[in-house]
């Protein structure tokens, strides 16, 4: 993919209930594409942190950045986004609240998708019940790898889904968009809502919320699709449109 233009690098945000393992498959089909790919460990303590631990990846990186995000990372990446070096915004069954939004108040316009009942807090944290995560968190996951994803679930402050952003890049830069199908953490609709709103190029998934997981090549082309957009401006500019 090498035409003379800066290195595209990827950084990759893990959502709720999740680590930087999460993108794991992803990560090896980027790596094989020759793509420098960091997922960021965020810590999931509240919005702030999270785009702070965002932010420090992307520094770290330089200028041109592609920025992912799944699920709660949609959130992180719509804050974080706003850097200059980010030329280009890739969600995957991800939340994309606009500036200052109820996300909260937003997604109760849809069926409430069941993996949310099991989430249970102690002490200001909250985890997703063994049987909510396995079966519907991740949904479509062969059972070994959902055990195993279990055991690193990352919890949750209790106020982090109470956030709200200050900025939207997905206003002002291109965005690729995947909907899970058969997701039963986040409404389909909504997704669709969503990569309606930003005007993302989008593709839709037969699968559950962890498109990540189970359905690696499609996640690691719909990227390089955005890296390639990036590439093709190079040095001359920024990226104006999912299609251009």
């Amino acid at each position: 993919m090498d035409n003379g233009s800066p290195s595209v690098s990827v950084m990759l945000v893990h959502g709720a209930y999740a680590d930087g393992s999460s993108w794991s498959n992803v990560i090896e089909l980027l790596q094989q594409a020759g793509i420098p790919v960091t997922a960021v460990q965020n810590p999931l303590t509240s919005l702030a942190e999270d785009v702070a631990a965002t932010r420090r990846i992307i520094e770290l990186a330089g200028d041109p950045v592609v920025l992912a995000g799944h699920s709660w990372a949609g959130t992180v990446i719509t804050e974080a986004g706003a850097h200059d070096a980010v030329r280009a915004l890739v969600y995957v069954a991800a939340r994309a609240p606009d500036v200052g939004e109820d996300y909260t108040a937003l997604a109760g316009r849809y069926p409430a998708p069941p993996a949310s009942a099991g989430l249970v807090f102690t002490d200001g944290f909250g985890r997703l019940t063994h049987s909510a995560f396995v079966e519907h968190f991740a949904n479509g996951v062969e059972k070994e790898r959902a055990e195993v994803l279990y055991a690193v679930q990352g919890p949750i402050a209790q106020t982090l889904f109470a956030s709200r952003t200050t900025a939207a890049a997905w206003r002002q830069k291109p965005c690729w968009y995947a909907v899970s199908q058969q997701d039963h953490t986040t409404s389909p609709d909504l997704e669709r809502f969503l990569a309606d709103r930003m005007r993302a190029r989008t593709i839709e998934l037969p699968s559950g919320h962890l498109s990540i997981v189970t359905h690696p090549r499609d996640i690691a082309d719909l990227i390089l699709e955005a890296v390639e957009a990036v590439q093709s401006v190079g040095e001359a500019g920024r990226v104006h449109g999912a299609l251009d």
